[in-house]
């Protein structure tokens, strides 16, 4: 039977996004239809480093013991955001570096549960500031992220609009339909509650002509977007559909948060459970995993069928935009993917002579890999190059789906030249946006880690 009002809905609300500039990397090892129950942890961490810009104020020391729930530290400039435990256990280590700035608390989790609950009404009852306290004092908060700078949002601040993206177009990255099975409810019950936080649009993102169960979700405005990588990015999004200007806000959130914050609402429990995608070519069951945010990922990777013995590279994220990790560490804190690559340390003799060599894929057509689109791949992590002065040739733009022009600032970023940066488009950007850069130019320059640095400068100096 045809779903008129889903019909309709589309029709007067929704918005095709088309991304032409971009690239396509197929790499084998992408994760199966298959979700699994981890075990539940013996021992999880709470990252700082997760949290850009983000000084941590501790509320608990070694042996103490936390609920569920309870608060572990807060950030110190903004006393209202709270950072809590994701299980019920013990501090068993707080690991500092240089000058004891906290790098790592970590938990020991108990065999019996103990769950802090918050007390919950009716989700139509809320007015804003009553979500705000609620997301505040649950640990909730951390998930929603700004633009401009890419940082935890303020919850001082009002923003004009609400992005959420559930297109996954990364290589080998979690599928968000895959994720949200079994959190529709929960997911739905978390746009009720954002719909509160904005007088403005919230936007969520769907692939398109892909069936999904939020194109017949009320009030929200559903975008549909296809194309190549970069679409899936929520600032690529945000440029093409509520671009953001000086002094304005854009809030942003993964599909699997707005679920946990669903859930907060629903049962008064903060329980950030993570469904993450193992995936990549050394893996032998590339599949998805139920688990907790911070939980140990060793267990993980050996269930996964991932050989200790091979000297591999495991990726908290996907592995244009994730972070590099030891086996024996721990989930990140916004992660819906662990990407593993073989390591490439190796030199390839004459590498730069054309057509000699036909095994990965080519960009600009410097070998006959480019005539094989479809084909997958088994890349690992040969950077095939060296760090070299840039050239202006155009490539950026090709693999940037964006109005700005990437090289222009890129290089007022490295001079700091505030000005410039502000005229040149920092504010639509984040590290993300650069990945793809990073990948193909031949500059091989690490234009995320620029772009962070860039963005770290405005903070600082306009705020």
């Amino acid at each position: 039977m045809i779903n008129l009002r889903s019909i309709l809905q589309q029709i007067i609300m929704s918005n095709d996004i088309q991304i032409k500039n971009g690239l396509t990397i197929n790499l084998k090892g992408a994760p199966e239809n298959i979700v699994k129950k981890a075990s539940f942890p013996k021992s999880v961490s709470i990252n700082p480093l997760n949290f850009h810009l983000i000084t941590p104020k501790l509320v608990v020391k070694v042996g103490d013991k936390v609920k569920m729930g309870d608060v572990v530290f807060y950030s110190k400039k903004n006393p209202e955001i709270k950072f809590c435990s994701p299980v019920s256990g013990t501090i068993s280590d707080i690991v500092r570096g240089a000058k004891r700035k906290i790098l790592e608390i970590l938990i020991d989790s108990d065999n019996n549960q103990n769950i802090k609950k918050h007390k919950i009404s009716k989700i139509d009852s809320y007015l804003r500031n009553d979500v705000l306290d609620l997301l505040l004092n649950s640990g909730c908060w951390p998930f929603i992220k700004q633009r401009p700078y890419d940082i935890i949002a303020n919850p001082n601040d009002t923003p004009k609009s609400i992005f959420i993206s559930a297109v996954s177009s990364a290589p080998i990255a979690a599928d968000i339909e895959i994720i949200l099975n079994d959190q529709k409810e929960e997911f739905k019950a978390g746009l009720n509650v954002l719909n509160k936080l904005t007088d403005g649009d919230l936007n969520v993102c769907i692939e398109k002509n892909h069936n999904s169960f939020i194109q017949e979700i009320d009030n929200i405005s559903i975008h549909n977007v296809s194309g190549l990588h970069p679409a899936g990015n929520v600032g690529v999004q945000i440029h093409h559909i509520d671009p953001v200007n000086s002094g304005e806000k854009v809030w942003i959130l993964g599909a699997e948060d707005v679920a946990i914050i669903g859930k907060l609402f629903l049962t008064g429990i903060y329980e950030p459970t993570r469904t993450i995608a193992v995936s990549g070519p050394p893996v032998k069951y590339p599949q998805y995993y139920k688990t907790i945010v911070g939980s140990k990922l060793s267990n993980i990777i050996s269930d996964a069928g991932i050989s200790a013995n091979d000297n591999l590279r495991f990726i908290n994220g996907d592995v244009l935009t994730g972070y590099s990790v030891d086996k024996d560490s721990y989930l990140g804190f916004y992660n819906n993917t662990l990407s593993v690559l073989r390591e490439g340390n190796h030199y390839r003799m004459f590498g730069w002579i054309p057509f000699i060599n036909n095994k990965v894929p080519s960009i600009y057509k410097t070998s006959f890999s480019w005539l094989f689109s479809n084909k997958k791949y088994d890349l690992d992590t040969n950077l095939n190059g060296e760090e070299r002065a840039l050239v202006v040739t155009g490539e950026m733009e090709d693999v940037f789906p964006m109005d700005i022009f990437p090289m222009q600032l890129l290089k007022e970023c490295m001079s700091g030249n505030i000005e410039k940066m502000e005229n040149l488009g920092i504010y639509e950007v984040a590290p993300e946006d650069f990945a793809l850069i990073d990948y193909s130019s031949s500059s091989k320059i690490e234009a995320q880690k620029i772009i962070r640095e860039g963005l770290d400068l405005m903070v600082s100096e306009v705020g």
